[in-house]
């Protein structure tokens, strides 16, 4: 996946879509950022600097779906998360997982969200959830999968065709599919003839926290040199500097 910055304009839809598609139950009365379940966040950055030249951008920010040494499976006692060797998407497997959080500790992204209650929805939304993803009960771990039921539908309409192969087509994750600004390209990155790949080695294309040696398989794309230092902040910067950015 790649994310163009440029494009984001931070209105949320792709964290809209991400909840419906996954049946993420809506927050309760007192949720906030460390207590409620959501997989995909976009958050707002400054460069800190005074009008006009003043610069905001807006960052989606999900499972990296890390390549090298996941920090989260490496970590997990349970092996509730895989890697799928043919698509190298990072899973999770609810129904092994004991809620240690430990993974939410590994995990350099924050990406990772714990279910502290049982979902519940009204019953105008109970009429909605979808079908080809199971809910989530309290006590587990949970995380962006790039729609897995998305995937298993495109499989089984490969099968029905006598393909072993998938179309591309039948499998774009809800996020990029409800993007009004086209910001997500979505693919193959073994596919060197695919925009995703294409996109992932052009210029301005980086992946964050990219010095820990994961490989995150989600690259962004800015013009903006102080949107891409954000992606490799020192640990060793003092708190003045840290907050000028």
């Amino acid at each position: 996946m790649v994310i163009d910055l440029d494009r984001c304009n931070g209105c949320g839809a792709c964290a809209v879509a991400c909840a419906v598609e996954n049946n993420v139950p809506p927050a309760h009365q007192q949720a906030n950022t460390r207590n409620a379940v959501s997989l995909m966040n976009v958050s707002a950055v400054s460069n800190h600097e005074q009008f006009p030249a003043g610069d905001t951008a807006y960052i989606p920010m999900f499972c990296q779906q890390c390549e090298n040494e996941t920090p989260c499976m490496t970590v997990c006692p349970q092996n509730a998360v895989d890697v799928d060797p043919v698509t190298g998407i990072v899973g999770q497997v609810p129904q092994r997982c004991l809620g240690c959080r430990y993974c939410m500790t590994a995990c350099p992204y924050h990406a990772r969200t714990f279910n502290w209650r049982d979902p519940e929805w009204t019953d105008g939304m109970k009429a909605q959830l979808n079908p080809a993803v199971a809910p989530r009960m309290r006590g587990v771990v949970e995380k962006c999968n790039f729609c897995h039921g998305r995937l298993h539908a495109a499989r089984e309409k490969a099968a029905a065709a006598g393909r072993n192969e998938i179309d591309p087509a039948d499998y774009v994750p809800a996020c990029v599919a409800s993007c009004p600004t086209n910001a997500i390209t979505f693919g193959d990155l073994n596919d060197e003839e695919s925009d995703v790949c294409r996109l992932s080695k052009s210029d301005g294309a980086f992946r964050f926290l990219a010095r820990l040696g994961t490989e995150p398989k989600v690259y962004y794309h800015t013009t903006k040199p102080w949107v891409r230092a954000l992606a490799e902040r020192s640990l060793t910067r003092t708190r003045q500097e840290e907050f000028h950015g």
